[in-house]
């Protein structure tokens, strides 16, 4: 007897009609896909540092030479001082390594869309594993990173505090900003091929309006609120609370960040899920 051929099932990728950004049925979706995911994820991680003559050391060198740069200009020349009596080497370095996190998601999930193109004109799968995978393979970045910043407390003779364990809450923070911003811009580059051009000027400006060279505390009260508004203020200003143990934890800034990021993530899925549809059209 010949064998039945198997049905063919038609996948139709079509504006969804549903007011909520993410269903249960779409986390279903793409659980179902989490092998993709992982295999996205470990293939960003190798190929980032492919053929490289540092290889994974660069994910040390970059947040531990601008430490030293910042060091040497804002501290040295320009006499900016650290919060609760913190060596300025370790003060920078805490917030170097959210933050260098932060940019490396966005410099990948922006691009995240159109670099992979032939995947996505080819079969089908849930868009959302691509910039999810985007921000989530930096992670193993800040894990080395976070290395020496451990070497950093024996070399100054301190011990980290046991708010330790809590920096899951900021870093994951972090990877909810990036992805929310991540989002917008990945879905935006697949119809202005612009965002490459405009990420580093927003970067820069997003870095100076983040308090890594100098701490919440340098400015008025009344400001700090303003200030939260950038999410990446509460995640700076906690993950040192929480790496340091010092000072009091500014309440008040965490949560208006985390509401703020968790915002740009809700907006992004709402734009993301609008467009989605034309990307295999447009890229």
């Amino acid at each position: 007897m010949s064998a039945v051929a198997a049905p063919k099932r038609t996948v139709r990728i079509q504006q969804s009609r549903r007011r909520l950004p993410l269903t249960l049925r779409d986390l279903r979706e793409m659980w179902a896909y989490h092998e993709l995911a992982f295999f996205l994820i470990w293939r960003d991680v190798k190929v980032k540092y492919k053929q490289t003559a540092l290889g994974a050391a660069w994910a040390i060198l970059v947040p531990f030479t601008q430490m030293v740069i910042f060091t040497l200009i804002f501290n040295k020349a320009l006499h900016v001082k650290s919060e609760y009596h913190v060596p300025y080497p370790l003060f920078v370095y805490t917030a170097m390594l959210p933050w260098t996190y932060f940019a490396s998601c966005l410099s990948a999930s922006s691009t995240s869309i159109v670099g992979n193109q032939n995947l996505i004109t080819k079969v089908y799968f849930p868009r959302l594993i691509i910039p999810l995978a985007a921000v989530v393979a930096p992670v193993i970045d800040f894990l080395l990173a976070f290395v020496v910043l451990i070497g950093m407390f024996v070399y100054y003779g301190r011990v980290p505090h046991w708010h330790l364990v809590v920096i899951p809450v900021f870093l994951g923070m972090a990877l909810v900003t990036a992805f929310g911003v991540g989002l917008w811009l990945s879905a935006l580059n697949v119809r202005y091929r612009d965002v490459p051009f405009v990420l580093p000027f927003i970067t820069q400006v997003w870095f100076f309006s983040t308090p890594i060279v100098y701490g919440v505390t340098a400015v008025k009260p009344s400001t700090q609120t303003v200030l939260a508004l950038n999410p990446m203020v509460g995640v700076i200003d906690g993950f040192r609370w929480a790496v340091l143990g010092r000072g009091l934890p500014h309440y008040n800034v965490y949560f208006l960040s985390m509401g703020i990021s968790l915002a740009v993530m809700l907006s992004g899925l709402w734009y993301f899920r609008r467009v989605e549809r034309y990307f295999a059209d447009l890229i």
